[in-house]
């Protein structure tokens, strides 16, 4: 499974004309790693073991990030580790709306089940009602007309998502009917 999405992704982004970008398993922590700019670098993608939901999860912040972002290590995000405070919490929880969405999204493309993660177990905090309803209204919101004018969605998820879809033989993952706010528990 997560070879093939390791795959669909290095198809639609690896090529040196294009984004340059390849999405690498087997690390104990994601990273996103901007090429040094050598002949023959690469920006990579690296995601935690051989975790399809690690893969899926990672290549959402690549497709969130804008150019400027991915010219920076790990796109220069704010993260605080496990065990953070109902304050961090609520940050954490607001800056993942989109990615989780994406996440989701292409969860469904390959088949998966998507679990919301709140990724603060040490604490206790698992993810808030609010945050479960943000990120399915996100998911409606990238459901918006795709390949119709003006999309929700850009262009890299939506190529993922849909070359995702393919693979796995999925129905089209930007079809809102696909996801129910009670399916995230």
């Amino acid at each position: 499974m997560t070879e093939r999405i390791v795959i669909v992704f290095d198809r639609c982004f690896s090529a040196p004309e294009g984004l340059n970008t390849r999405l690498v398993g087997g690390h104990d922590e994601p990273y996103y790693r901007p090429a040094d700019g050598a002949p023959g670098s690469f920006h990579q993608i690296e995601f935690t073991r051989d975790y399809a939901a690690s893969a899926l999860h990672e290549a959402a912040h690549w497709c969130v990030a804008g150019a400027e972002r991915r010219s920076q290590p790990d796109y220069g995000y704010w993260y605080a580790p496990d065990g953070r405070s109902a304050t961090q919490q609520a940050e954490f929880e607001r800056v993942e709306v989109k990615p989780q969405a994406l996440e989701w999204i292409f969860s469904v493309a390959c088949g998966l089940r998507f679990r919301v993660s709140a990724d603060n177990l040490d604490a206790g905090l698992g993810p808030s009602d609010a945050f479960k309803r943000n990120i399915w209204l996100q998911v409606q919101r990238y459901c918006e007309n795709p390949g119709q004018g003006m999309p929700a969605i850009n262009c890299r998820a939506m190529t993922f998502a849909r070359a995702l879809a393919s693979a796995f033989g999925a129905s089209d993952p930007l079809c809102g009917e696909n996801y129910r706010l009670e399916d995230l528990g």
